[in-house]
């Protein structure tokens, strides 16, 4: 997921790249997913007439049924909100015309459907200005045009007051000339987005983001209906100064003039959604969480051309107890990026049986992986997560989940990321692997002044315990005050689970049910919990739903697991240590690290585009860096396996070409 998830969820429209971005690799996809939909030669002569002996092709509905494995949260919004992978799979197939867009190998592109022409100037003064200029007659699916007004709608929201008042993570108002002045309401106009005429706009980038390794994503919009997401009667005008949001009736764009609507818009999930995608959502259900998904007729296709044939995807949760059960009955039809180990070898050998399945296997970009909460309790402390670290056997781990189809990984990489490729040999010299070792857990701990028992005394057994200032203590409900006035802090760790989960069940074994992490002085209380409520706590926000008190910090751990959709590894902002920035979902780990947060804006701002060694080197020392704070423990990194009907005609999958793109190329063979 994740976010972050998650990204970077993914990709990746303007605000995708102010939020979260993420990276290029070389896997490329088996064959052009492209090749199905060439035309025919006229020179080819037509195939030989249908034997009247061959068995008549089943006659199938025009439909598939997507699995996904992680659940539907109903947040349907834009890149700035979604974190939840089938959330993103969704937004994806219903919100698609980006100017710039993704490729079958994850690079940016052009997206020659929707723009006339992009064109990139280096100003005198150091900024850049990116003009783009879009095509004519596109429509949203409601039958309304879409002009090059729609397109600066949702980076002139993202920029405003009102996106910071409804907890929008952006940071793309800091790249906007004017930006800051309009976050901060010291100005009434974003001046450096500018609304041309009817089919030209234009964004001027400050200096301080000149250069910039994915420069090309600068000039990635997508449109946003104003009326649908704000409201009737709400527009975008541009005097001449810059863009700014206005209303025939006078009213000032505020949190409170919109922000219901705006909430209305994220979460609708009927045929009234206003979106601009190959697909619409017709359907959500929230207590089945399942979604459904009918062809937009006003599609004009991706940026190959492209428009889908199969008129109808419905979208359910895959669960780790029923899967099989639900494959051979006919429950789902695809079983998209299968991570375990036993469920791939269960797959393949129902199809060796017999099974009419076929599957596509690609390295992932990404990793799953244990977070560790850096603010507060006992995993502020490096050496509590390092010790963790040694007292998880990662390679037994990765064996008993993957099944031979994975490995570790020692940082935020995985096995389909380039730079990872390029840097093998550096990365086995570098990188602390945290070896399984009790020796080197214990003394980090003792180091590390986890000496005492909860009376103050030395310690010999049961839980450590450290004195800590009132700072470091907080409000950690642990903690423990001795009558001298002295806090200890005992090596106690709340950690928080989503259900159902195959990973969580093996970490409980594997660390928590270890007699080593007992005996080394450690207690991990476990709580198990909906992913989306995981989710609200993660990110210390009521974004899905629930009860809790999602913004006192609670739990220590969390585990969960990211993938990158995308060649776009950019992870600014990642570590930031603004406050404001925090709050709108950045830095949700809160490690304050000076030197971590330099190298993550570095590598990608002051590198030119192109300049591959640079960013390399730099990508180098962040994930070096990474592994010596250790903020997550990465457990694995796999080959996904996705399985997929024999009636499914040209589907194709790879590393960054995922479900969501494949699809638009395929179609059912004996489809009604």
């Amino acid at each position: 997921m994740k976010k972050f998830l998650a990204f970077i969820l993914a990709a990746l429209m303007l605000m995708t790249v102010f939020a979260a971005c993420q990276q290029p690799a070389t896997e490329d996809p088996t064959a052009d997913p492209g090749e199905s939909q060439d035309p025919a030669d006229p020179t080819e002569k037509p195939d030989d007439p249908a034997d009247p002996t061959d068995p008549p092709v089943e006659s199938r509905p025009n439909q598939i049924i997507y699995g996904g494995t992680t659940e539907i949260s109903g947040d349907f919004g834009r890149a700035m909100w979604t974190n939840g992978a089938t959330d993103n799979m969704i937004q994806t197939l219903i919100d698609d015309y980006n100017t710039v867009t993704t490729d079958q190998f994850g690079n940016y592109v052009v997206n020659p459907t929707i723009t006339e022409n992009i064109e990139g100037v280096a100003n005198e003064d150091g900024t850049k200005t990116f003009t783009i200029t879009i095509k004519d007659g596109l429509t949203y699916n409601n039958g309304d045009p879409i002009t090059a007004l729609d397109f600066v709608v949702a980076t002139l929201f993202a920029a405003s007051p009102v996106a910071g008042d409804l907890g929008v993570t952006s940071a793309g108002y800091l790249m906007v000339v004017g930006g800051e002045e309009f976050r901060a309401g010291e100005a009434t106009v974003l001046s450096g987005l500018r609304l041309i005429d009817e089919n030209t706009f234009s964004m001027t980038v400050t200096t301080d983001y000149v250069p910039y390794y994915y420069d090309l994503g600068y000039a990635s919009f997508s449109p946003m209906h104003p009326g649908f997401w704000f409201g009737e009667g709400w527009t975008v005008a541009d005097d001449g100064e810059g863009c700014y949001f206005t209303h025939p009736d006078g009213l000032e764009y505020t949190a409170d003039n919109v922000g219901d609507q705006v909430q209305t818009a994220r979460y609708c999930a009927d045929s009234t959604r206003v979106s601009a995608g190959p697909y619409n959502i017709v359907e959500f259900n929230k207590t089945a969480l399942t979604a459904t998904l009918e062809i937009n007729p006003n599609y004009a296709g991706n940026f190959e051309g492209v428009k889908p044939s199969i008129e109808k995807i419905i979208i359910v949760k895959a669960e780790e107890e029923t899967w099989f059960d639900m494959i051979k009955t006919g429950g789902f039809d695809v079983y998209d990026s299968i991570s375990s180990g036993t469920e791939v070898n269960t797959a393949l050998d129902y199809i060796e049986e017999g099974g009419e399945f076929d599957t596509v296997q690609f390295d992932r970009a990404g990793y799953g992986k244990i977070i560790f909460v850096c603010d507060f309790g006992p995993t502020q402390f490096v050496a509590v997560r390092q010790a963790i670290a040694h007292l998880l056997d990662r390679k037994d781990f990765a064996n008993t989940f993957c099944s031979g189809w994975g490995s570790v990984v020692h940082g935020p990489y995985g096995l389909g990321h380039e730079m990872y490729l390029d840097s093998e040999e550096l990365f086995a010299e570098e990188l602390n692997t945290y070896e399984y070792s009790y020796d080197s857990a214990v003394a980090l701990l003792e180091a590390d002044g986890w000496t005492l028992d909860a009376t103050g005394n030395a310690y010999e057994s049961g839980v450590r315990y450290k004195e800590v200032t009132a700072e470091e203590a907080g409000s950690y409900k642990h903690n423990v005050t001795l009558d001298d006035g002295r806090i200890l802090m005992p090596l106690i760790i709340e950690w928080g689970c989503s259900e159902n989960n195959e990973v969580s069940d093996l970490i409980d074994v594997k660390l928590c049910q270890n007699p080593d992490t007992t005996a080394a002085g450690f207690q991990i209380n476990r709580t198990i919990m909906t992913f989306s409520e995981l989710l609200n706590y993660m990110y210390r926000q009521n974004v899905y739903g629930g009860e809790g008190d999602y913004e006192t910090p609670t739990y220590n751990m969390l585990n969960l697991a990211t993938s990158w959709n995308a060649a776009v590894y950019d992870q600014s902002y990642e570590w930031t240590q603004d406050p404001e920035l925090i709050a709108n979902g950045y830095n949700y780990i809160r490690l304050m690290d000076d030197q971590l947060d330099q190298l993550s804006m570095d590598m990608v701002y002051g590198v030119e585009s192109g300049d591959y060694e640079s960013y390399l080197d730099l990508w180098q020392q962040y994930i070096i860096r990474w592994n010596e704070l250790l903020p997550e423990l990465p457990l694995y990194s796999n080959v996904y396996v996705t399985m997929f009907p024999s009636w499914l005609e040209g589907y194709e999958q790879s590393t960054f070409w995922g479900f969501e793109e494949a699809i638009l190329y395929c179609s059912i063979i004996g489809a009604e």
